[in-house]
């Protein structure tokens, strides 16, 4: 019997492995974003000063290990055997639900939903201990509800506070340094840096030291009780040594701010949510010892009464953890993809945004704008511009792919109040959410740096709708999830445990294929955009255009031959194609002023015959997007198949529309157009295939041979092979337009 429980212990600890890679994945973002967004310095100097924070904050996070043992539910009333339940179920959902919401590149908490694992695993277990009782106790005995409540409303607290206090810093940080900081740093720079660290020592020291496994009681009284003491030292000691360095070295003091933070916050995040990846394996490694050390005792009946005591973690386990952190952060493609969106939703210029707009994010913008302009009618003029000069951004090159998605006074503000409020919460034992705290921060901070102006505001409010949604999202699923699969392991013991492991390993690896396909897909497109210019521009729209085409003429046939044959899986393969490409155009759509931006002045046609390409390359695959759609739903819906008169006729259209985009994309990539009159014939012979179909149709409809659904149908496929050809050869006339254009650039360089 003590095997097995054995075994249970050693698959926690793997899914502990598998948590931390997915779970720092996830929270990489709470503190790599503030100096990755500000580009303070090079990438692999942010990953080391990271490294260093997550190891040291891996030596504070002993004490949160109460959390998992008895935070949310009471030990006591549970055996060893329900106990191992409880964890396994958690660990499991924990690694699945985390998981997808990296492969979705949204950032979620690990805090919330470690939580709301624990509460939906013990409720499930309580609730069948109390069914198959002869003397049933009420749920409240079995769950801790005043430290679970505690916990949930201080999470939710947290949002309120973290955007409004972010808010506050960065609007008195920018009316005290404005965007234009250089001159005004040279005065209060030293003395800015100096609070900063101050602050972050003061919390991270003096507020999170308790927890540490090394800290001896005596070193503690000894930090606590000179509290004042190191606090004005170190605001003093900064400040001079700061303003040294600057004077001698010219040392960028936002830098040091910016990375300093980074290293706290670093540290922060393991100190307050290493509990949440390796507090249950290790609570269940606890309860095992307690068990193994009562030979012949029954799993069934053995109380964990002894969860309750404080028990100090074993340092080499949490460094063991730090490690793993430490190796995804540097491999982990997941974690630069969550760190994207909060990048993008916090960057201070216009582009392309991830997300939409919905009439609650255009209601909330409308408001606010009328609240705004109300209040400006208040506001004497003269102070008026004040304000409005502090807030002038400061100009820079637009071309510059290297420029940062905000200033580091932003990122210094992020950084400061963000592990400021993390490390307060470790210090009440309450397990604030890091991604919680450090992304309203970042939110708050960038509403008060009017990041989101009125080209971008409704698009970020989706956003970070968005993400808040994906965490409740996160809380009612981590419960639902956790709960089942609770009740599933009460009953379906071993067997059903082991179902459950193979099944969270296949999601995972499946999920990470979808990421690493996507990843590859955008690191493709990126590459191609980043490396278009004034001389390049004209070979990779032939290259982009040729492409599109031929995959547009195959995906066509595709279509036509799946209708004809009712072949549905063929349909659906071909559709997730179509809706790939229409994806690829519409970035590269999305990108066109990056790129028309990068041009030099003498090549200003160069990026209209480029957009005009795109606008007709885009319109092509939504002519193929409006004919594939209806003919996979008619599919799907088991309708009536065509008559052989529409099939006979499809097919004649089919080869005939092949041809035509054949030749077109052969002769756009051979720059030749001398075939221009042949081609428009080939057009015209497809339009009058097309009329005469239509014709045939109508009479076929006059004779009542053929059901309205496969007629509308028909007609659909027919006029929208039609759009098809006009603009393809639209397309034709743009390419060839370009060519002449370019041709003459050339001839007058020599």
């Amino acid at each position: 019997m003590e095997n097995i429980y054995l075994i249970f212990v050693i698959i926690l600890f793997f899914l502990a492995i598998s948590d931390l890679v997915v779970g720092v994945a996830n929270d990489a973002v709470n503190f790599l974003n503030s100096a990755i967004g500000s580009k303070a310095a090079p990438f692999r100097i942010t990953m080391i000063v990271a490294a260093l924070g997550v190891f040291v904050g891996a030596a504070f996070s002993g004490g949160m290990m109460e959390i998992a043992r008895s935070g949310i539910f009471h030990p006591g009333q549970f055996y060893f055997s329900e106990i191992m339940l409880i964890f396994l179920a958690v660990m499991i959902t924990d690694v699945i639900l985390l998981d997808i919401f990296n492969t979705l590149g949204l950032p979620t908490s690990t805090t919330v939903s470690i939580v709301f694992e624990l509460l939906g695993a013990a409720v499930a277990i309580a609730i069948m201990k109390i069914a198959h009782s002869e003397s049933p106790q009420p749920l409240s005995d079995y769950i801790n509800s005043s430290k679970a409540l505690a916990i949930i409303s201080g999470i939710l607290l947290s949002v309120v506070i973290a955007f409004s206090f972010g808010a506050l810093m960065q609007y008195l940080a920018r009316l005290l340094f404005s965007f234009n900081y250089h001159k005004r740093l040279k005065y209060f720079g030293a003395f800015y840096g100096g609070l900063s660290v101050t602050i972050i020592v003061y919390f991270m020291l003096i507020k999170g030291v308790k927890g540490a496994t090394f800290m001896s009681d005596e070193m503690v009284g000894w930090i606590t009780s000179n509290g004042t003491l190191i606090l004005l030292s170190s605001f003093i000691g900064f400040t001079i040594l700061l303003q040294l360095l600057s004077w001698l070295f010219r040392f960028n003091i936002l830098k040091f701010i910016v990375l300093f933070g980074t290293f706290a916050l670093a540290m922060a995040f393991a100190g307050n949510d290493l509990v949440n990846f390796i507090g249950v394996p290790l609570a269940g490694f606890e309860s095992f010892k307690t068990f193994m050390a009562s030979p012949g005792a029954d799993p069934d009946f053995f109380g964990m009464s002894s969860l309750n005591g404080a028990i100090k973690t074993p340092t080499y386990f949490l460094l063991a953890a730090g490690l793993v952190m430490v190796i995804t952060l540097f491999t982990s493609r997941k974690a630069r993809s969550v760190i994207k969106t909060s990048v993008d939703l916090s960057r201070q210029d216009d582009g392309e945004e991830r997300f939409g707009s919905t009439p609650l994010s255009r209601s909330i913008v409308r408001l606010a704008v009328n609240f705004s302009s109300k209040i400006d009618a208040f506001i004497p003029n003269k102070l008026k511009t004040r304000l409005e000069k502090q807030f002038e951004k400061a100009v820079h090159d637009k071309n510059d792919k290297d420029a940062p998605a905000f200033d580091m006074i932003r990122a210094s503000v992020n950084l400061v109040v963000a592990s400021m409020l993390i490390a307060f919460g470790t210090s009440m034992k309450l397990p604030l959410s890091t991604t919680y705290v450090t992304f309203m921060v970042a939110m708050g901070t960038s509403l008060s740096d009017r990041a989101w102006d009125r080209e971008s505001a409704v698009y970020r409010v989706t956003g970070v709708f968005s993400v808040i949604g994906g965490w409740f999202f996160t809380a009612i699923s981590a419960f639902l999830v956790s709960f089942v699969i609770a009740v599933l392991f009460y009953f379906g013991g071993t067997i059903a445990i082991a179902g459950m492991i193979v099944l969270a390993l296949v999601l995972v690896i499946r999920t990470h294929k979808i990421h690493n396909a996507r990843t590859h897909q955008n690191d493709e497109i990126e590459k191609e955009l980043d490396g278009i210019n004034d001389e390049n521009i004209l070979e990779t729209c032939v290259s982009n255009v040729t492409s599109f085409l031929n995959q547009t003429q195959l995906e066509y046939k595709k279509t036509t031959n799946g209708l004809i044959n009712e072949d549905i899986n063929a349909l659906r393969k071909s559709m997730k194609s179509v809706q790939k490409l229409a994806k690829k155009a519409k970035d590269r759509k999305a990108n066109v002023t990056t790129i028309i931006a990068r041009l030099k002045e003498d090549s200003i046609d160069s990026g209209h015959f480029y957009v005009q390409v795109l606008d007709y390359l885009r319109e092509i695959l939504h002519c193929l997007n409006f004919i594939i759609s209806p003919v996979y739903e008619h599919l799907a819906n088991n309708h009536k198949k065509f008559n052989q008169a529409q099939i006979s006729e499809l097919k004649t259209l089919s080869q005939s529309i092949g041809i035509f985009l054949t030749r077109i994309s052969n002769d756009i990539q051979e720059s030749n157009f001398s075939n221009l009159e042949s081609v428009i014939a080939e057009q015209q012979k497809n339009l009058a295939l097309i009329d005469l179909f239509r014709k045939n149709e109508v009479k076929r409809i006059k004779k009542d041979s053929i059901s309205t659904r496969n007629s509308l149908l028909y007609m659909n496929i027919l006029q929208e092979s039609k759009n098809l050809s006009l603009f393809a050869l639209n397309l034709y006339k743009s390419q060839r337009d370009f060519v002449i254009y370019k041709d003459g650039q050339k001839k007058k360089k020599e």
